[in-house]
């Protein structure tokens, strides 16, 4: 279940649909809910040489923060953005 947390901290941002077709390549048969580092390691550095997931595009993200900023100040103070991803 922290695949996707494991494969965003790498910089690789796959769709859900993504990371349950690496998630299929990884995991052990039948499921049991672990994956090997011996069968995740290959599996990653074909991903990351070969770029296989694009980062999130810089509009997006920009229209992230602008539909966050209400006050439209261009800019979110550190109180704000720990608000939004802690409680939000």
């Amino acid at each position: 279940r922290e695949i996707g947390l494991i494969v965003r901290s790498l910089g690789c941002f796959p769709t859900e649909a993504e990371l349950h077709e690496l998630l299929a390549k990884v995991e052990e048969e039948p499921p049991t809910g672990y994956i090997h580092l011996e069968k995740f390691l290959p599996v990653m550095t074909k991903v990351l040489l070969n770029r296989s997931y694009r980062p999130v595009p810089e509009d997006v993200l920009l229209h992230a923060f602008e539909a966050l900023d209400e006050n439209k100040r261009g800019y979110l103070t550190k109180e704000e953005l720990v608000k939004y991803l802690t409680q939000e």
